[in-house]
């Protein structure tokens, strides 16, 4: 399988991705961006020193120079990318997978994505095809190290009002530690602060609600009014509320949409197509024009630019800024909704009050199955529920959003995982079991 996917380069280390190929990625990527430099950050897996020697090497025989800025959170290597007017970068990550596995996030000029429509293809083609022809001028490593600082004091204004909150928060052993104590200081309550890249505790993926069981206990224990878990590469995050309780992360969507409704910013803002009702319904109520689009960071940055929107979210916890380049940050995102809890708590009002009130639909949340007929599983799926039926309206890309009345689905393959992926919701939980229980049967009929 190649490690070259829709959204970046990933696999497990020695398999899928190696030195070999990062060593092919830095010699052809200055060729493809048509640029003389490549700014690279690196997160803290067992492989990442190696990915970055010869990803580095790789750069250097091109003849480009590389701007090191060292170990970094993704979103600080946008950030960088962004600050130090690179014309193009990598960060070495596999975010949240296991660790195992490594990977490459690229992007252009202004942290735009380099996705599998936007130059990955053509990237991996060059790898595959290309010949190396060393430089006879070879590059020069410059250390850019500093711009951490840089992003410190980007975000540092946004925690100025969170004062009165008791917060518990799981760094995961990755790379929210490299800032998340210059940001929040001393007075949170902190678990896995430290690096270690076989991730001990837990995998570094806080969707997978038992990787946020600790963090729910310690929230619990510490009568925190929230608890914040961010993903290996901090490019995620999820939320707890005061009662221990794992909040969906579409529903977070909602609460960043409040955020800036409360200082009188509203217009577009963007979803995915497995986004609850619950929330398009709260976010329009607030006066933001929601529009639906595809899954995936690629996606959802090039959406966002487009409609010129205030934010995006996605159900797997990544959210989308204006004001961070229209980035995903799940440090940045955490502040504003840190902020939101804050005014709450002034007002004598918690995170799960808020959450119950945004929630007027019974959701499965994001169910997945290990299929091999994937594409025969979508098309009966579509018989039974379009061609058979008489839905209100049909999304069709990123697989299908099938919607009716009462109840709605999407349907959709995994770009990076062998799964089909289902999420469902209804009005009743009654009615939404017996949706699942017709949509499970013609899955599992093909399994």
């Amino acid at each position: 399988m190649s490690a070259f996917k829709a959204y970046d380069i990933r696999g497990i280390w020695g398999e899928d991705i190696d030195e070999e190929l990062c060593y092919r990625v830095g010699y052809f990527l200055p060729r493809l961006l048509s640029t003389d430099h490549v700014l690279v950050g690196r997160d803290i897996r067992l492989s990442s020193d190696s990915a970055h020697d010869a990803l580095l090497k790789g750069i250097l025989d091109s003849g480009a120079d590389v701007w090191d800025i060292g170990l970094a959170t993704t979103p600080m290597v946008y950030f960088a990318t962004v600050f130090l007017k690179a014309d193009a970068s990598v960060q070495i990550t596999a975010s949240h997978n296991p660790a195992k596995y490594n990977g490459l996030k690229i992007s252009r000029s202004g942290a735009i994505p380099v996705g599998g429509d936007s130059g990955l293809k053509e990237l991996e083609r060059m790898c595959n095809e290309g010949i190396i022809e060393k430089s006879a001028e070879r590059g020069t490593v410059i250390d850019k190290s500093s711009v951490r600082n840089d992003y410190i004091g980007f975000l540092r204004p946004y925690a100025s009002s969170i004062d009165n909150l008791d917060i518990s928060m799981d760094c995961s052993f990755g790379m929210a530690n490299l800032i998340a104590k210059d940001i929040f200081g001393s007075n949170v309550h902190y678990i896995y602060d430290h690096y270690d890249g076989t991730f001990p505790a837990h995998e570094p993926n806080p969707l997978e609600k038992k990787n946020c069981e600790d963090i729910s206990r310690e929230t619990m224990k510490n009568s925190s009014d929230v608890g914040v878990i961010y993903d290996g590469d901090a490019d995620r995050v999820m939320f707890i509320d005061e009662k221990g309780r794992f909040i969906q992360p579409d529903y977070i969507t909602a609460v960043i949409g409040r955020y800036y409704h409360d200082r009188n910013r509203t217009g577009n803002a963007l979803q995915d197509i497995r986004t609850s009702r619950s929330t398009t319904e709260y976010l329009e109520e607030l006066g933001f024009r929601v529009t639906t689009w595809k899954v995936g960071h690629a996606y959802a940055k090039m959406k966002i630019r487009e409609l010129d929107a205030v934010f995006g979210g996605e159900l797997a916890g990544h959210y989308y800024f204006k004001d961070f380049f229209w980035c995903d940050s799940g440090m940045f995102a955490s502040l504003l909704v840190l902020n939101v809890v804050s005014e709450l708590k002034k007002e004598g009002k918690t995170l799960s009050s808020l959450i119950d009130s945004i929630i007027r639909y019974s959701n499965s949340g994001e169910i997945n199955f290990r299929l091999e007929r994937k594409d025969e599983a979508i098309a009966a799926l579509y018989d039974e529920f379009v061609t058979k039926g008489n839905p209100d309206k049909v999304l069709d890309f990123d697989g299908y959003r099938i919607e009716y009345g009462s109840w709605w689905f999407n349907v959709r393959k995994s770009n990076t995982e062998p799964y089909l992926r289902i999420v469902a919701e209804a009005k009743t939980e009654a009615e939404l079991g017996e949706k699942l229980d017709r949509i499970k049967s013609i899955i599992k009929s093909f399994s």
